[in-house]
């Protein structure tokens, strides 16, 4: 019985950095399957799967985007009754005892659907990956108006979207996580779908997360760590900024640009919950049963 299958998408990785994720999850004393789904236009990463029994390659031989990749191991864990699925960033790695630490926080709490744990630049600088629910000034003002004049609303603006302001020291439901780490319960993509194959890449794992959040919890739990090689694709490349752009128009088109209710609803009370703007914010209890 598998107790957990794990899924990366490739697309001509750098060898030494998937070396780094692919040992970090297979020195584990869980029993796991690891598919590398690789996107790249030739097979040069097969050689990865001999490096242990538990790898399975599936070489696609188009780039299907981000979420359709994940989606093909996903399947074959819904198919095989496998009951957490972990979607993992090839910029990921992290210390022995990290993946045990979160399947047995799942075991232990039935009502969780997805889980992320706190997540840290090699230099051990963290990294803001916990949000509200995005509104366009979120994901379009914040891009391209952080400069002069507008640098401190958008400053401000992400000390509330990102949940800064919480000190990430704690226990959160969140309604959006990042795709870099989606430790998965299975039966709960079962009711609420997989990736959405509409996004090609971005704003999949907002979507996804949202969907989650509906009928379980997603947790973001601080008190282990993995390290994330973050690099910010969009702000570099014009290519990935046009697929993040195209990401924003679909996910606003399906869910509100403007008259997102359920958006309203959901970060109005996380904000309230963990008391944005109200004397001493930041010292709220940690209560792992209430979060």
């Amino acid at each position: 019985m598998i107790d957990l299958s794990v899924s990366i998408v490739l697309y001509s990785n750098n060898k030494d950095q998937l070396l780094k994720v692919i040992d970090s999850i297979i020195n584990t004393s869980l029993n796991l399957k690891l598919y590398l789904v690789d996107n790249s236009n030739n097979d040069d990463l097969k050689e990865l799967s001999t490096i242990d029994r538990r790898i399975e390659y599936i070489f696609n031989n188009a780039n299907l985007g981000y979420g359709s990749a994940h989606n093909i191991a996903m399947r074959k864990s819904i198919a095989d009754s496998v009951p957490y699925h972990l979607v993992l960033n090839p910029d990921i790695y992290f210390e022995k005892g990290t993946i045990e630490n979160i399947y047995e926080y799942m075991e232990e709490n039935p009502d969780v659907g997805n889980i992320m744990p706190k997540v840290l630049y090699p230099d051990g600088e963290i990294q803001y990956l916990c949000k509200l629910l995005p509104t366009p000034f979120d994901l379009f003002g914040r891009r391209f108006l952080n400069f002069g004049v507008f640098r401190k609303i958008v400053e401000k603006r992400n000390e509330m979207y990102e949940l800064r302001f919480t000190g990430y020291d704690k226990i959160m439901n969140i309604p959006y996580l990042s795709g870099c780490f989606m430790f998965l319960r299975v039966d709960i993509l079962k009711k609420v779908g997989l990736f959405d194959e509409r996004f090609f890449m971005y704003l999949e794992d907002t979507d996804l997360s949202r969907r989650i959040y509906r009928v379980a919890k997603n947790i973001f739990y601080p008190y282990i760590h993995i390290y994330h090689e973050y690099g910010k694709g969009s702000y570099k490349n014009k290519k990935l900024l046009m697929y993040h752009i195209q990401s924003a128009i679909k996910y606003f088109n399906k869910w509100g640009w403007f008259n997102d209710s359920e958006r309203k609803k959901i970060n109005q009370e996380i904000l309230e919950k963990f008391g944005y703007n109200k004397p001493n914010s930041g010292g709220l209890k940690d209560d792992r049963k209430r979060n």
